[in-house]
């Protein structure tokens, strides 16, 4: 056994700055880490804290020059350098350096043992260090200038105090990642924390979101409009606490006290919803969101917009004017920089309530209407104005003498006070007295029942030749049925859309794709016909063939229904099972014709919309028919909450629709072949009298 002496280890000494110069042994080529300023302000501040390594020069002939080259530490010479260039430290300053001797190892093993052995600082201890730095009075800027980091960092590293110690333990045994300690400094609840952690023991997705997701599954993002309504501010300001996560984008935090925030949006809204009502209104609806479809049923007020001022028209030229030059010095640009971007869209906020002028009611139909107040998704106010509920429409009454009148005329009257026809003529352009024999006698009620189904027979004969006056009659009818609830004019087809308003179907409706599309397509159109239904055939008329395809096309979009519901309860119980069956059938039938993808309209599995609402079965079952089965068996052992957000997340960009969504392919003719002759001629007798019955229809 070799027998190794004890070792020596080399005092540092004291030589001038300027008889050091830098080595071309030192390894470290490629600058990195603090820079060199820092380095030069920390020493200046604390001194120099580790000696220099140093070896004497020597000439080409061996002798030593009374100088010292540095093999290691070349990064504190560099800013004891700057230092002394910078007249902030003398020349001849003494420097403590380490000696080496040329026999025992090579400067260049020395330069690299430096660097390679060195253990950078464990990110937790760097934590403690500057906890216990501020809790001896130092403020956040000079814990980050003594440690050469940003005040950022600073306050990343005491975010940390937040988490529990036993996570604390884990992570510097190397049991869990920093991201994933970072995660967990977004809740302060230690308990909750170490629930978290264990659950991540069985859990296939331990990323650092998922964590995120996890503690913070109670909360209330501050970007929602609830929020943005309400304001952070004020939130704050009544005591609300603020969960902010320092280490990743978080849109401005979680709100805790969804109580507090709840009873500060009721607070606001009630103030909006008095100032509204002193406006005259019968009634004023308030809440956060409105079922789809919840004016459908109403009538709505026909309002004269307001006057702009010289002013507003004014400014309103000056921003058109600024877009129209912002827009023409950056087409055909690839990038268009933020501020400008920024400038543009804060000219459309201000333009968009100078274009919306507000509309003036009259007072006697204010009296009768409502208001439906909500909040918009940017967090501003949602203000519908002017509907009137059926049971709130007057009810007109005749006079005495006209109503006494109606009771006693007979059909013919009847009909000659709205017939065109000069040979019928109403009661009151009769003489009181005439001879008998002179004037056929008034036609019986019978007669004139019998004579207009002869002329509605003919009619229907007349309309029938006439394709373009069918559709015409057609969208008559379903443009009075879909844009004039209460309509003073109507028409003589026997024809209704029963329309499902889809009212009272799930939640965030209003928010899809399809009737944000659908709410703008109805706006555009009303826009475009006349208040008084009595008018509405003269202004289709104006339309051509096109636009009259576009709104008929519309107008019929409102009586699909493609729901499906348990018969049942279905129209209480007045539709049968098959007749519902029949309905969905159809209903396909109509998807594959106008080419129908969900996936393009926005839809995608989310916990709201499906996955909270399925068993965990289905969950994995929609996970594997998307990802696979590997990915859906890591899911297994969750509980059914995490299931459901780590399936969100897997699934989403993948297409998959749930079965009641998806259209299903034609069944061909080779899937109906029959099983024997027999039942072959069957069929084709069924197909036959469905194929008279569609081309009856």
């Amino acid at each position: 056994m070799t027998k190794h002496g004890k070792i020596t280890l080399s005092g540092a000494r004291d030589i001038p700055f300027s008889a050091l110069m830098l080595s071309q042994a030192n390894v470290r080529r490629v600058k990195a880490g603090v820079s060199i300023n820092s380095l030069a302000s920390d020493i200046e501040r604390r001194g120099l804290l580790q000696s220099l390594t140093v070896r004497a020069h020597r000439d080409e002939e061996g002798n030593e020059t009374g100088r010292y080259e540095v093999p290691a530490g070349g990064r504190r010479f560099r800013a004891l350098q700057q230092l002394v260039k910078q007249r902030r430290m003398a020349k001849t300053e003494p420097v403590p350096c380490i000696v080496r001797d040329d026999e025992v190892v090579s400067a260049e093993e020395d330069s690299l043992a430096e660097n390679v052995h060195r253990e950078p600082l464990h990110p937790l201890d760097q934590f403690r260090a500057m906890q216990k730095l501020v809790e001896q009075g130092s403020d956040i800027e000079t814990v980050a200038a003594t440690f050469m980091v940003t005040p950022a960092v600073v306050k990343q590293r005491l975010k940390l105090a937040d988490v529990s110690p036993k996570l604390h333990d884990i992570y510097a045994e190397d049991g869990m990642t920093l991201d994933q300690l970072m995660a967990f400094s977004v809740a302060s609840d230690h308990a909750r924390q170490e629930q978290v952690w264990d659950m991540l023991q069985t859990s296939y997705n331990q990323q650092p979101w998922f964590i995120r997701a996890r503690l913070t599954e109670d909360k209330v993002r501050a970007s929602d409009k609830r929020v943005r309504f309400v304001t952070l501010d004020a939130y704050i300001a009544a005591g609300g606490h603020v969960l902010r996560d320092l280490f990743e984008s978080d849109d401005g935090g979680w709100l805790e006290d969804v109580a507090l925030l709840d009873r500060l949006q009721t607070e606001k809204l009630e103030t909006e919803v008095a100032a509204i009502a002193a406006e005259g209104w019968k009634w004023v609806e308030a809440a956060v969101d409105f079922p789809y479809g919840h004016t459908f049923s109403l009538r709505p007020l026909d309002g004269e917009e307001s006057a702009s001022s010289e002013e507003d028209e004014a400014r309103l030229e000056a921003l058109r004017e600024e877009a129209d030059r912002l827009e023409d010095q950056w087409a055909g640009e690839d990038e268009i920089p933020d501020e400008v971007a920024a400038r543009i869209q804060a000219i459309d906020e201000e333009i968009a309530p100078l274009v919306s002028r507000p509309l003036i009611y009259d007072d006697g139909e204010v009296a009768i209407a409502g208001v439906f107040v909500s909040i918009d998704v940017d967090g501003s106010l949602h203000i519908e104005r002017g509907f009137v509920r059926p049971e709130d429409e007057p009810v007109e009454v005749a006079e005495d003498a006209d109503a006494e009148a109606d009771e006693g005329a007979s059909g013919e009257d009847r009909i000659g006070e709205i017939a065109a026809n000069d040979n019928v003529v109403s009661a009151e352009e009769r003489p009181d007295e005439e001879d008998p024999d002179d004037l056929l006698r008034p036609l019986s009620d019978s007669l004139v029942t019998d004579l207009t189904a002869h002329r509605t027979l003919a009619l229907r004969d007349a309309v029938a030749s006439s394709p373009m006056v069918a559709f015409a009659a057609i969208l008559h009818a379903l443009v009075l049925e879909t844009f004039y609830t209460c309509a003073t004019s109507g028409s003589c087809l026997g024809i209704a859309m029963r329309a499902n308003r889809l009212i009272g179907y799930g939640t965030g409706l209003n928010d899809t794709v399809s009737a944000k599309s659908i709410h703008a397509r109805h706006e555009s159109w009303a826009a475009r016909l006349p208040d008084d239904s009595g008018d509405l055939w003269a202004a289709l008329a104006t339309f051509d063939a096109d636009e009259q395809a576009a709104i008929f096309a519309h107008c019929v979009s409102f009586g699909i229904d493609a729901v499906w519901e348990p018969a049942t309860r279905y129209n209480e119980g007045r539709v049968s099972a098959r007749a519902v069956a029949n309905r969905i059938e159809h209903s396909h039938i109509l998807a594959r014709a106008a080419k129908l993808d969900m996936v393009a309209a926005g839809w995608a599995a989310t916990v709201a919309n499906y996955l909270g609402r399925v068993t965990k079965p289905q969950i994995l079952a929609a996970v594997e028919e998307a990802c696979g089965a590997d990915v859906a068996g890591r899911l297994g052992g969750m509980k059914k909450p995490e299931m459901a957000s780590a399936a969100e997340e897997l699934l989403q960009g993948k297409g998959w629709l749930a079965k009641p969504l998806r259209t299903p392919e034609p069944v061909t003719t080779g899937d109906l072949e029959p099983a024997n002759d027999d039942e072959a001629g069957d069929v084709d007798d069924q197909d036959g009298d469905a194929v008279d019955v569609v081309a009856a229809e």
